[in-house]
């Protein structure tokens, strides 16, 4: 049996959501289904889902804990690079909401065969979907020393990334989690602190092998096209390199001009389409951190469309709400 996962920041993310009865609703990261859920029972009656996961796995999880929703929920095996065009499959378009929770579930951390923990014997994989074809490994041995220094400074932030991968370079080949674990461990010398010196190494090896922050961007450009007027757009973030690219994305998009500062008369014809909800980024409280440790670093950012919709698809079946009708679900 799968590990029970507990959802990040549920409350908030209702309410920023502002989710209602009858919605339609885009979970881009369905996971465990905690979120989707809480959407599902919030929007009732007559809400809609459309849940995403680039894992099988978490597919099938989600079937499971969502089977009494089946009925007004459609699961993809998709990654949401891939999101406008799933949403066109569907005609599930304009949304009230569309949900990013760009952490890893619990099952996926204790998975033993998918490599994404230092705490557990794994091989190097960490990819979430089988069908890609570069693992961690791959690149943990393939990677001349001076690229793998500059992934992991990058991806990782990590100040000691030129000592890493020349430990690493040594220890060739490294097949399994505990073993680039503990060279990480001698290179750095030792534990400092309460992070794990493997921390964000892994984050970095995690990152590239899934190409995260590139999706990131292509499915925060292809949401707003789904979100009908008033519909929101929240993102829950877990490092600082995907927040940065949430807060550019709806700092941008909420800005009439975006000129740079050095053009005195705005140039650009950008309009803003987002209005902010929250100014400053929520995070869990003490209570929850204390309940579920694994949330302790979440970020939400939440924004409001402010413009009307405008069909991205470019299909025009005459429609911009209630399109209730022309869903159709599938078991894919």
């Amino acid at each position: 049996m799968a590990p029970t996962h507990t959802p990040v920041l549920v409350r908030e993310v209702i309410e920023a959501l502002a989710v209602q009865p009858g919605g339609r609703y885009i979970d881009c990261t369905v996971g465990g289904g905690g979120h989707a859920i809480a959407i599902l029972e919030n929007s009732s009656p007559g809400g809609q889902l459309l849940g995403l996961d680039a894992d099988p796995d978490a597919i099938v999880v989600a079937r499971v804990r969502l089977k009494a929703y089946c009925e007004t929920t459609l699961l993809r095996n998709e990654n949401f690079a891939n999101l406008l065009s799933i949403a066109e499959e569907h005609g599930f378009y304009p949304v009230n909401g569309i949900l990013f929770d760009l952490g890893l579930s619990s099952f996926q951390l204790s998975s033993d065969a998918r490599g994404f923990s230092f705490q557990r014997e794994s091989a190097l994989d960490m990819r979430l979907s089988p069908e890609q074809e570069a693992t961690a490994e791959d690149i943990i041995n393939q990677l001349p020393e001076t690229e793998l220094a500059h992934l992991i400074r990058t991806y990782g932030e990590e100040t000691y990334s030129h000592k890493i991968a020349h430990r690493i370079v040594e220890e060739r080949p490294i097949k399994t989690t505990l073993q680039l674990a503990r060279t990480i461990e001698l290179a750095v010398g030792g534990r400092r602190g309460k992070i794990h010196p493997a921390t964000k190494t892994f984050q970095a090896l995690r990152i590239v092998v899934n190409r995260e922050l590139q999706y990131l961007e292509a499915g925060l450009e292809q949401a707003l096209g789904l979100l009908g007027f008033g519909g929101r757009l929240v993102v829950i973030s877990y490092h600082s390199l995907e927040d940065r690219i949430v807060k550019q994305f709806t700092q941008r998009e909420s800005s009439d001009c975006i000129c740079t500062p050095d053009i005195p008369v705005c140039i650009c014809g950008h309009k803003a389409s987002l209005s902010l909800v929250n100014k400053r980024v929520i995070t869990p409280t003490a209570d929850e951190v204390q309940l579920n440790p694994r949330s302790r670093s979440a970020k939400l950012r939440a924004a409001e469309r402010i413009t009307e919709w405008n069909n991205p698809t470019g299909v025009t079946n005459g429609q911009d709400s209630g399109l209730a009708g022309t869903m159709r679900f599938s078991e894919n």
